[in-house]
């Protein structure tokens, strides 16, 4: 390992979770590593050219017309998730998708974990995985839950590749919907024989990457799901049965014990900022799906609810669309009242008004968090539901989709 990186002059990219494992790692390795970021200046990429090798963390573009000029020069390209992928000795589970891999991720790590397994859970929802290579050995398995931003250069894929459902998403970080798709297709495209493809046949793009992999392919559906894996579930939402088609799925291919996959699934409560319970107050039940960052996961969760309801929408700019999103909405009679916040507020009314959507607008803007949740309740009837799934990114108000929910969850229990 030494021999790789010791006195090399490495550039690491992005300091974010991702970007300080790879710090970490490189540095034990003996390497001269400077970090890059945005926050240091503007100009931090006009010397990419003095450096060995290049570390990419996953919100830096993989096509900066920087990082391309370096790499025509002779500087090598890599990134964390490229290097573990490499060094990892035990089986890598990957999984991505639009939507659901945090919770698909969990749940098969829960599973394999109840089964007596070596699994650890790394990445963007566990423990920073360069960390991880001193514990393991050739028995482990590591889920790693994978993102477009890290697959669009990946050159090796994961033993046991899951595939959700792919729509559309991050269109302000890609060109175009065929580079985000191609980006995601590098989960199966360099596996071999030996390796499984476990993809999602609801899903024409997941179905298609049957076709770029030499991988054993099986697909899942929730239609096909066996009704006892349906059963005295507490997760919430038609979409979450196909998470946990695509868990069940990888634990059939692990050979584990149906009875040990139904006890993790009756236990199993969700992540966190995902369809999560914050509480009931005088009959209102709210619930915090501020993970839901574009229209689809929206979608899905207001199909999860026939209670009359009063759903909180808007945020920051990514360039997605709400046509669908306005249909949906209309369609769903037990919508009574829409609150809008944040800059694409304009965008989501205009999709609310182009469907015909008759019901109760209220535009809050940029109103504190405290304000929007007021209002909610004010306009939800007992026995109804407050849902925060706003269909946008977070940045306009709020750190992130976590001080989001965060913030509509400190905001509901003020209220008592």
């Amino acid at each position: 390992m030494k021999s790789i990186f010791k006195g090399k002059k490495i550039a690491v990219i992005g300091y974010g979770i991702e970007g300080q494992d790879a710090e970490k790692f490189l540095l034990g390795q003996g390497a001269k590593v400077t970090i890059l970021d945005k926050k240091f200046g503007e100009n931090y990429l006009k010397n990419l050219l003095d450096f060995d090798v290049i570390f990419r963390s996953p919100g830096v573009y993989r096509y900066l017309p920087e990082i391309i000029k370096a790499e025509e020069e002779g500087v090598q390209i890599s990134s964390a998730i490229k290097l573990f992928l490499r060094l990892c000795p035990g089986k890598i589970i990957g999984v991505t998708g639009t939507k659901g891999k945090g919770t698909t991720a969990t749940l098969i790590y829960q599973i394999l974990k109840k089964a007596g397994k070596d699994v650890y859970l790394a990445g963007n929802i566990g423990v920073p995985f360069l960390q991880l290579l001193p514990k393991l050995n050739k028995k482990s398995i590591v889920i790693l839950e994978l993102s477009s931003f890290q697959l669009i250069d990946l050159e090796i894929s994961p033993h046991i590749a899951v595939v959700l459902n792919i729509t559309l998403d991050h269109m302000d970080w890609h060109k175009n919907r065929e580079e985000y798709t191609d980006a995601k297709k590098n989960i199966v495209r360099y596996q071999s024989a030996s390796d499984w493809a476990i993809l999602n046949e609801e899903y024409e793009v997941s179905r298609s990457f049957a076709k770029d992999t030499k991988a054993k392919v099986v697909f899942f559906s929730k239609n096909r799901l066996e009704d006892k894996f349906k059963k005295n579930l507490l997760l919430r939402g038609e979409h979450n049965l196909e998470n946990i088609a695509a868990a069940v799925a990888v634990a059939k291919v692990l050979e584990t014990e149906d009875k040990i996959i139904l006890e993790v699934l009756s236990n199993f409560k969700g992540l966190e900022h995902r369809l999560e319970p914050v509480g009931k107050i005088d009959g209102v039940t709210f619930y915090n799906d501020s993970f839901a960052t574009g229209p689809q996961p929206t979608i899905a969760a207001i199909k999860s609810f026939t209670e009359p309801t009063t759903i909180i929408l808007g945020g920051s700019e990514k360039g997605l669309d709400y046509e669908e999103l306005g249909r949906e909405i209309t369609k769903a009679k037990n919508i009574k009242t829409v609150i809008i916040i944040g800059q694409v507020g304009p965008k989501i009314i205009k999709g609310l008004k182009d469907a015909k959507y008759r019901r109760s607008i209220v535009n809050l803007k940029t109103s504190p968090m405290q304000k929007i949740v007021a209002c909610a309740y004010r306009n939800t009837p007992r026995g109804g539901v407050v849902l925060l799934s706003p269909a946008a990114a977070s940045f306009d108000m709020f750190a992130d989709y976590k001080d989001r929910g965060n913030q509509f969850k400190k905001a509901v229990l003020s209220l008592k």
